[in-house]
């Protein structure tokens, strides 16, 4: 995997579309100073390199009914008693990654394997999810669960910076 050279032009287009991925090709020209021709071509090249990985909106958890936020250590074993192979532990990571509660899940070194951020509605929600469906994947050793009191900054942002 590369890295993709950009210009301060092609930092500002994206500091835009972060702010406002609706944001007109017209108020981006203005901006940078650049025609709408040229604008489209950055925008499309961008994407096709991989940088821009899509459009998608920011939703409000809180206003859809999953306030509380948690984030669950979990280790992994490679091969749980009475399994006949080994397990891959990409796969159980796709396959937690595939519960509706679940936000991100990480693959971390250290003494844990799995950092999981989940969104739900309460902690005796958050507790269910943990009980009833992640411990019960197979190659889920142990779990354990912190809940966050305030999340301060929560952003997909990536710095743009040279």
């Amino acid at each position: 995997m590369s890295t993709v050279n950009l210009d301060d032009k092609d930092r500002e287009i994206l500091r835009m579309l972060v702010d406002d991925a609706k944001v007109s090709a017209k108020d981006i020209g203005a901006k940078i100073d650049s025609p709408i021709t040229t604008v489209y071509s950055r925008i499309k090249r961008l994407e096709d390199v991989g940088v821009i990985k899509g459009y998608k909106p920011t939703l409000d958890a809180a206003k859809l009914g999953r306030p509380t936020t948690a984030f669950i250590f979990a280790s992994f074993t490679y091969r749980p008693q009475g399994a006949e192979k080994d397990l891959d532990q990409h796969e159980i990571a796709k396959k937690v990654g595939r519960f509706p509660e679940v936000q991100e899940i990480h693959i971390i070194t250290g003494d844990w394997d799995f950092l999981i951020k989940v969104k739900e509605k309460d902690v005796a929600s958050v507790g269910r999810f943990v009980v009833d469906k992640l411990r019960t994947v197979q190659g889920i050793s142990k779990t354990l669960t912190c809940m966050v009191f305030d999340a301060v900054k929560e952003s997909m942002d990536v710095p743009l910076e040279p």
